[in-house]
């Protein structure tokens, strides 16, 4: 059963259309990665599925309810915890009081609230700094803060809008852990990101978007539809002869040289690269040694857009 759905759900900001059509499946669980360039239309959809702002058309769930329809918002917004790219902490207050003040929006208990808060900050390693003012967190720090702070009421689901947005490697590696952590835990991780390989690292799914969804998938089934294999040919000098050699070979899709190494893109290397070879040789080349490509998600991310531009 799908977690989150969106059917056909589009948001206009006068003439200017944001969001177009877009049709997510989302299981529980499931830890799902939201890619596309600035202005692609992410965080527009984690504010509507937040309930922040209403869909001009089309329908979105959570769990079983509608987004727009009450009281099945209020019900969401109970099940939903959300950071967003700037979230704001009270940098006066401690990290325990910054916590406090979002369990009793949420209406958590007092006696629930103060075990949950220490059970957050036990678990992220701040519990002793739990009376230090967020202002002397460091950015990673203050970032497992803001990320805890959504998770204080016990969300089934949470949006993350770019968690690691404006810290340095350091910091941001240190909240690429604790996603993966989280992602341990059970619960559904919507994350917006336009950072590929925190995406690759982090998330069971992927969608690319921009204005409408282009297509997801885990990475290898994003990898298997949209890119072709390829293998690549180290040569002592990739001439204009050996290019042509290897492009006149009928089973052979498309070849490049790319910093002194033939690429060359095939239905099956392994079957395809012994005549490839033969024909490097025959052409007066030199072979160094010859790799089959790595596919990642970088490849299948440019070439999504490109082929929406």
């Amino acid at each position: 059963m799908e977690f989150i759905e969106t059917v056909d759900l589009k948001r206009t900001f006068g003439d200017i259309v944001a969001v177009e059509d877009l049709n997510l499946r989302i299981r529980e669980g499931e830890v799902f990665a939201f890619l596309g360039p600035n202005g692609a239309g992410k965080t527009t959809t984690v504010r509507m599925l937040t309930t922040l702002i209403h869909p001009t058309s089309g329908k979105a769930y959570i769990g079983g309810n509608e987004v727009g329809r009450e009281p099945d918002s209020m019900n969401i917004r109970a099940m939903t915890g959300f950071l967003p790219e700037a979230p704001g902490l009270y940098e006066r207050l401690s990290a325990a009081r910054n916590l406090d003040f979002y369990g009793r929006l949420y209406g958590v208990p007092e006696s629930r609230r103060k075990a949950r808060i220490e059970e957050l900050l036990k678990w992220i390693g701040l519990w002793k700094r739990r009376d230090s003012p967020v202002a002397t967190f460091s950015k990673g720090m203050r970032q497992k803060i803001a990320i805890v702070r959504a998770m204080v009421h016990d969300p089934q689901i949470l949006f993350l809008d770019e968690p690691t947005a404006g810290l340095d490697p350091s910091a941001a590696k240190t909240v690429r852990d604790f996603l993966v952590d989280l992602g341990s835990m059970g619960k559904t991780i919507f994350l917006n990101t336009h950072n590929l390989s925190e995406a690759e690292r982090v998330s069971t799914r992927i969608g690319v978007v921009s204005t409408q969804l282009l297509a997801q998938g885990t990475p290898k089934e994003l990898a298997a539809r949209y890119l072709k294999p390829a293998s690549v040919f180290r040569l002592r000098e990739a001439t204009e002869d050996v290019v042509q050699a290897v492009d006149a070979l009928d089973f052979v899709e498309e070849v490049h040289v790319e910093d002194g190494e033939l690429h060359v893109s095939l239905e099956d290397p392994q079957k395809g690269n012994p005549a490839i070879a033969k024909a490097v040789i025959a052409a007066g080349g030199e072979i160094e040694f010859i790799v089959e490509k790595e596919m990642g998600l970088e490849e299948v991310y440019l070439r999504l857009l490109e082929d929406a531009a």
